[in-house]
């Protein structure tokens, strides 16, 4: 019976409860203590966002839910304060709103060279606290680069839509999940948790997870 417990994650780049929830998620293992193997899969929240988006983070909120400007600012600065309350240090006045396909490819790319934990962390750092563009494919091979991947070879794979079926691939599956938003979490193959739930909430998936696992192995 292996004992690495497989976590699979729904995830977007741009989305900030996905940064909460996986600082959330990183604390619930830690209590958990068990091991946990973690896999990204792409979910775009804004599929027809065009790469340079002319506007604010609050303008495309406001247009997007089709909600007065005044809200998007307020919920924006809700959302910082959630932020910081995981260590989050969000600006939004620096954000470039873009589409995020080919940051959800380079995702699958550092994930075929060991490296999307960390790809991962730099692009939603990137985003939500360094304003950098993670829409071009430019930007985001000099991201990959600042975690070791051949920056070359990265604008190769990205200008080829080398991983663009897998990305799709990951959509279609969150689809037949019936995953509506993110972040989700997968449990073992079984359980699902949706949203940036506190840490206990994970520390017990995890343990109920494990704990059926065993009573099946056991029986």
């Amino acid at each position: 019976m292996p004992e690495t417990m497989k976590v699979d994650i729904w995830s977007d780049v741009q989305c900030p409860w996905c940064y909460v929830g996986k600082r959330r998620f990183e604390e619930g293992v830690a209590l958990f203590g068990g091991a946990v193997e973690v896999e990204y899969h792409s979910f775009e929240l804004a599929p027809d966002t065009p790469v340079d988006y002319e506007g604010s983070t609050a303008d495309f909120l406001s247009e997007h839910k089709s909600i007065p400007r005044e809200q998007a600012e307020q919920m924006l600065a809700q959302m910082t304060t959630v932020a910081a309350g995981v260590g989050l240090d969000f600006h939004y006045e620096d954000v470039h709103q873009t589409n995020t396909v080919k940051a959800h490819e380079l995702l699958h790319y550092a994930k075929a060279r060991g490296r999307q934990l960390e790809m991962k962390e730099r692009l939603l750092k990137a985003y939500f606290v360094d304003g950098r563009h993670v829409g071009r494919i430019e930007d985001l091979a000099d991201l990959a680069a600042e975690i070791g991947l051949d920056r070359e070879d990265v604008v190769r794979s990205l200008s080829g839509s080398e991983y663009l079926a897998a990305v799709r691939a990951d959509v279609a599956q969150a689809q037949q999940y019936g995953i509506q938003g993110v972040p989700f979490f997968v449990i073992d193959g079984v359980y699902g948790v949706s949203g940036a739930q506190e840490p206990a909430t994970f520390v017990k998936a995890l343990e109920t997870a494990r704990a059926e696992r065993e009573a099946a192995a056991n029986g």
